[in-house]
């Protein structure tokens, strides 16, 4: 958000009635009271008296900015700045209103048109600074926000310079201003950017740190959700179940956070619970597309709560009926449940969503690999094996997939490439697991062992 607005605090002029200058006054106090209804009608009262009256007409823009009416609010501020065009503070007020309003473009000619009038406005160098972090033009924000730094050091500035720093790859120079702005003042803020930087520069441990600091001090649902997704990040799978578990319970409707939570009981193997979990998070936010994606892996290695879980990946199959990925996850789950239940899935069906899921996406190895299964279980391999190769084609780094096309070729009678198609599934499946568990054992031992640092810090 932009800052609050400066406001000039002034009488009107000497030879207006004394009666209308106190009304102004009152005005005026009842602004800075935070009365602002009331202030808002002293001060409509009274501009038909003085029509012409940049006073009036400012803080009354400024009332109306401070209750949200950001049209009355423009209107009011652009009489202002019209009235005195060479004052910086009406062009950064009226800026900022416009800004408020959703007018990026004419808010920042505002901001410029108040610099070259007065260079040395703190609030405009900064103001402009924020419009263009906020709007994604980081480069051209850095200057603004120095120069607004040097002239008057500030923590908001100071923050939104770290952070425009950080954005561009100076992190050096983002740490020192955090580590400045954290010894006059300890913020939860603070320590989840010192976070951001340290984990951009490989300083994992010492990233968890910050981040579980930031959710101490303020327990919010982004701080937790950062917290959670370091240490998920990095594979410290049972902490980051303790503070996604803790972030739900404070957070029940958060479905970034119970994302989060099942992902992490996945990784530990806890199955059941994390479709739980996902489940949940598929209903907070039925069009989320990750939620599903880590559905879809639980369930496969869990055969509960199959209507549950092919339910709800129906729902998005409709939500998103142009979306190849839901049209796979359908076809896969109804595929799996009635495995799982000992019937004969609808082969049709799931053929028709796998087709379609292709014609979305000619390149989704998945589908082509799951409709090879379906042809094989009906044994027209003839129609399995252009599909399964199509599959590894497109991911030769298909285990099952290889063995499965192995498997089609031993029933059409071609042994030769069977075998090859055997030895690949060896290979890779091999490969897969020792990577993996080397993987897992080296975040593992390189977390734990820092523990000991972990609790030394405050």
């Amino acid at each position: 958000m932009v800052p609050a607005y400066l406001v000039l605090y002034t009488v009107l002029s000497s030879g207006q009635d004394q009666t209308l200058d106190r009304q102004f006054q009152s005005a005026v106090s009842a602004y800075k009271s935070g009365h602002l209804p009331e202030a808002a009608s002293q001060l409509e009262a009274l501009l038909p008296h003085v029509p012409k009256s940049f006073e009036v007409h400012e803080l009354l823009g400024l009332v109306y900015a401070a209750q949200s009416q950001n049209t009355k609010a423009v209107e009011q501020l652009e009489a202002a700045a019209d009235l005195k065009p060479d004052s910086a503070a009406a062009r950064t007020n009226l800026a900022a209103a416009l800004y408020q309003a959703g007018k990026a473009g004419p808010a920042e000619e505002q901001f410029r048109k108040a610099l070259v009038l007065d260079p040395q406005n703190y609030d405009a160098s900064h103001n402009l600074g924020e419009l263009y972090v906020q709007s994604k033009r980081i480069a051209d924000a850095v200057p603004l926000l120095e120069k607004a730094q040097q002239i008057r050091p500030s923590y908001n500035n100071g923050y939104d310079l770290a952070l425009a720093y950080f954005m561009t790859g100076k992190l050096d120079a983002a740490r020192s201003i955090v580590e400045s702005l954290l010894k006059a003042r300890d913020t939860g803020e603070l320590h989840n950017l010192l976070a951001q930087i340290d984990e951009k520069q490989d300083k994992f441990v010492e990233a968890a740190n910050e981040y579980e600091a930031a959710a101490h001090m303020d327990p919010s649902e982004s701080n937790l959700f950062d917290w959670g997704s370091e240490m998920l990040l990095h594979r410290t799978y049972d902490p980051a179940i303790t503070v996604f578990q803790q972030g739900v319970q404070r957070y029940p409707d958060s479905p970034r956070l119970q994302i989060g939570l099942g992902m992490g009981l996945y990784a530990r193997g806890r199955y059941d619970e994390a479709i739980s979990a996902l489940l949940k998070a598929a209903d907070l936010n039925p069009a989320d597309p990750r939620c599903y994606f880590f559905l879809s892996k639980a369930y496969e290695s869990s055969p509960n709560r199959a209507d549950d879980v092919i339910e709800r990946f129906r729902r998005f199959a409709e939500i998103q009926p142009n979306n190849a990925m839901a049209q796979y996850y359908y076809a896969a789950s109804l595929w799996k449940g009635k495995q799982v239940e000992g019937a004969s899935a609808n082969a049709e069906q799931v053929a028709s969503l796998l087709k379609k899921s292709i014609a979305l996406d000619a390149k989704m190895a998945e589908a082509h690999a799951l409709l090879g299964n379906v042809f094989a279980e009906r044994r027209e391999y003839d129609k399995a094996i252009p599909e399964y190769a199509r599959a590894l084609e497109l991911n030769p780094n298909l285990p099952d997939t290889h063995y499965r096309l192995g498997v089609a070729y031993v029933h059409t009678g071609q042994k030769d490439r069977a075998q090859g198609e055997f030895d690949v599934y060896q290979k890779l499946r091999a490969q897969h697991l020792a990577e993996m568990d080397k993987e897992r054992a080296a975040v593992q031992q390189f977390v734990y062992s820092e523990q000991g640092t972990s609790a030394a810090r405050p």
